[in-house]
């Protein structure tokens, strides 16, 4: 159910998952070969160290965290909305910023979907569409970076602000 007027500014609960989930998908990126020794090994039907199931383990549990996190924020996207484009900003920058977001969370379900699929059902070519999307996820989160950067110090608009300090509650 999507709210009858737009916010201005996104709720403590939206900052608090943007920023957990941007925190596990970096540490994904940092640590997340780890798990290529361990899967490896169980698709070659051999035993894989108890460090290399650990670091396996570790990394498919924060994929679902990743996954729980953003089916929740999206799901707190849906009813409590997001704040307008900022005053001033074009129809190609709107449509650019929609499709970067649309990338975004896409890459966002992917990954861990594509992940579980190939660790939990043995399904090798999700295993292939997972390692070949990291370089998508790293590159869109960093035009996403990029992009709230530049609203900030270039197109002198609130959109990073607007992620780092919570909407004024209603009737406060």
């Amino acid at each position: 159910m999507a709210p009858q007027t737009r916010p201005t500014g996104y709720s403590t609960a939206q900052i608090a998952l943007h920023w957990l989930i941007a925190a596990l998908v970096t540490f994904q990126l940092i640590f997340g070969e780890a798990i290529v020794p361990a899967y490896r090994a169980v698709r070659r039907g051999t035993e894989a160290t108890a460090a290399e199931l650990s670091a396996a383990n570790l990394h498919v549990y924060v994929g679902l965290a990743v996954l729980a996190l953003a089916v929740l924020r999206f799901a707190i996207r849906m009813r409590h909305g997001v704040p307008p484009a900022p005053p001033g900003e074009s129809a190609w920058q709107r449509r650019i910023a929609g499709a970067a977001h649309l990338v975004l969370y896409g890459v966002i379900f992917a990954m861990p979907l594509t992940g579980a699929l190939a660790w939990f059902a043995g399904v090798s070519a999700m295993g292939a569409i997972h390692e070949l999307a990291k370089p998508l996820i790293i590159l869109t989160v960093a035009l996403h970076a990029a992009g709230a950067l530049w609203q900030h110090f270039v197109a002198k608009t609130d959109v990073l602000l607007r992620m780092l300090r919570p909407e004024p509650r209603r009737g406060a």
